[in-house]
Order: structure tokens, then C-alpha cells, then sequence
């Protein structure tokens, strides 16, 4: 009976993820469409197509190129979860409860949170609720997620920062007609770049708890037998979610920042792509909202620093802030709800 219960367990964590990297595709899509579509390089339905077929290829970059999937393998390991225990697949169940309930409500009032760190926040609120302990939390794992809070917003700007500064500098002596219309050009690639990044760093987040979920249960050994279907699977959710489009965040994040132009969309797409791999060669889960509004931060301040809506910017940082304390404490009440009726 425990057996049936924990492979029932198990399917219903795999379906959630599922559904969650679904959420997080349509949550996040605003992240690698809205430069294009504030641009109007591209219409919002072509933009998302764009978006998806990106999001699902950065599977084989991940796994040929960058040689392997690190970021899943960090979030596997951000708790110590016992092998064999099954209510520590109540732990992973309630994480994703509070995650999808945390993008959701985020989504609804069209605030561009961060889904990886609902995913992080719910998985240690679960497991510090279940074990009675901040041990469980591994400490080697945890703090540079939650310093690359700050970090990778400000690396994202710094880079576009520098790169808008040397493009300017480069172009301006072009025909303006004809250096908008190359730009334009240039914003598929750099917006076929960081949806790259955006699917190989967010698609792993869920795939590592479908691992820890999978070893918690016996279903496999390690986290290095996480069967091929797993990550073809949560590249393939986030690509689907990232054709629904989220276009409340769209606005947020494309207008209500600062206003963006073909070059300075390409400057922030870039810089938001190059924070994206390098956070992923060092297996380090990063927000790729946190990412891309730093980027487009550091385009706007190149103009001037009122070009930058600030309000609106400490508003975004505030729920960056609450995002894994609130999914944490949502996520303990899930797994206490859940303990109720075991």
C-alpha cells in the first residue's frame, strides 16, 4: 500500500511540474518577448512562436553544449531530502503548490516575479516544516541563489549598460532610417539568444524537483538516472506556456519601465543572454525577470536616470524580495494542511 501511495505521489508531483513549467512558460514570457513586441519588431502572436521554439531548442544546448543540466541539479540539492521517505514527497508537492499559487496571483495583478524563486522558497518552507529544522537547508546552495537576487539584475545592467554605450558610440554616424532598420534585424537574434537562456535556466528548475522526488521515492537511484523524458518534457511545458503569452507582464515590462527602442533592445536582450549562460555554466539558478528588468534598467539609464520609472522599479524589487519568504511560508501551510489528513 505505502508503494501504490508513494508511485500515486510521484505522478502527481510529475503532473504539477508539468504544469507549473506551463505556468512559469506563459508567467515568463513577457521576459523574452516584450522588448520585440514594444518594438514592434515582431506582433505579439509572432513574437511568442518566436519565444517558444527557443525555449524548447535550449534543451540541446544544455545538454551537447553546456553538458548537462547543473541548475537541476542545484535545486535537487538546496535541501537534504531522505532517500525513502515519503513524506518528503509531500515536501516537493507542497513547493509546487505554493509556487503555482505565488506565479498566479503574481500574474493575475501583472507583477513580473520570479518563478524560480517561488520553486526555491516553497522547497525550503516544505522541508524546514517537515524535519523541524533549518538544517536541512544547504547553506552552499541557497546563499548565491539568493545573492544573485541583487546580482543578476545588476550584471544584466552593468552589461547592457556598457554594450548600449559602445553601440551608440559605433553608430553614430549611421543613417538613423537605416541603423533602425539593422536593429531591428539584430532583435531576433539577440531575443532568439536570451529565450535560449530563459528555457535551458528556468525548464531545469523543475526538473530538479521531479529528480529529488524521483530518488525520495526509490524510482531512481541519483539524480544522474533522471530518465531522457524528464527534461524533454519541461522544455516542451515551457515552450507551450511561453505561447500562451502573458501579456499583462508584456506591458509592464516592455512600456511601463522605459521606453525601449530596436537598439536598446538589443542591448538589453544581449546582456539579459549573456547573464543567462554564464549564471548556467556556474549551475547557479537565477530569476530571468530579475535578469531582463536589470538589462532594460541599464538601457534607460544610459539616456538618462529619469528616463527610468522608478516607482515603478522599487514596486518590482519589493515582490523580488517577498517572493521566497511568502512561498515558503505558503508552502509549510500547504504541507501542514496535507500532514492533517496522512
Amino acid at each position: 500500500m505505502k508503494k501504490k501511495l508513494m508511485a500515486t505521489l510521484l505522478i502527481v508531483i510529475i503532473v504539477l511540474a508539468f504544469i507549473f513549467d506551463y505556468i512559469n512558460g506563459f508567467h515568463d514570457a513577457a521576459n523574452s518577448i516584450a522588448t520585440i513586441v514594444s518594438t514592434k519588431v515582431l506582433t505579439p502572436f509572432q513574437a511568442v512562436l518566436w519565444a517558444a521554439l527557443f525555449n524548447f531548442g535550449a534543451f540541446f544546448i544544455s545538454k551537447y553544449l553546456i553538458g548537462g543540466f547543473g541548475i537541476a541539479d542545484t535545486i535537487a540539492k538546496s535541501v537534504t531530502i531522505q532517500k525513502g521517505d515519503h513524506l518528503a514527497l509531500y515536501v516537493t508537492l507542497a513547493a509546487l503548490l505554493s509556487s503555482i499559487a505565488w506565479n498566479l496571483i503574481t500574474w493575475w495583478f501583472g507583477i513580473p516575479s520570479s518563478s524560480s524563486h517561488a520553486l526555491i522558497g516553497g522547497l525550503i518552507g516544505a522541508a524546514v516544516a517537515h524535519y523541524q529544522s533549518f538544517g536541512v537547508i544547504v547553506m552552499s546552495k541557497v546563499i548565491p541563489i539568493v545573492a544573485f537576487i541583487v546580482l543578476a539584475p545588476f550584471i544584466g545592467m552593468l552589461i547592457a549598460f556598457v554594450i548600449t554605450i559602445i553601440i551608440v558610440h559605433l553608430c553614430k554616424r549611421a543613417n538613423p532610417y537605416r541603423a533602425e532598420k539593422w536593429f531591428k534585424r539584430l532583435q531576433l537574434l539577440s531575443s532568439a539568444a536570451f529565450s535560449l537562456g530563459h528555457g535551458g535556466n528556468d525548464s531545469q528548475k523543475v526538473m530538479g524537483l521531479i529528480g529529488a522526488a524521483m530518488v525520495a521515492s526509490n524510482f531512481i537511484p541519483d539524480l544522474k538516472s533522471i530518465p531522457d523524458w524528464v527534461p524533454l518534457s519541461c522544455f516542451l511545458a515551457m515552450g507551450l506556456g511561453t505561447m500562451s503569452g502573458g501579456w499583462k507582464i508584456v506591458k509592464t515590462m516592455g512600456t511601463r519601465i522605459t521606453k525601449v527602442t530596436p537598439l536598446e533592445g538589443v542591448a538589453a536582450e544581449t546582456a539579459g543572454a549573456i547573464t543567462l549562460f554564464l549564471t548556467e555554466h556556474f549551475k547557479i539558478p537565477v530569476s530571468t525577470t530579475h535578469t531582463i528588468t536589470g538589462s532594460i534598467i541599464g538601457v534607460g539609464a544610459t539616456k538618462r536616470l529619469s528616463a527610468v520609472r522608478w516607482g515603478v522599479t522599487v514596486n518590482l524589487l519589493w515582490a523580488w524580495i517577498l517572493t521566497i519568504p511568502v512561498s515558503a511560508v505558503m508552502a509549510a501551510a500547504f504541507f501542514y494542511i496535507m500532514k492533517l489528513f496522512l
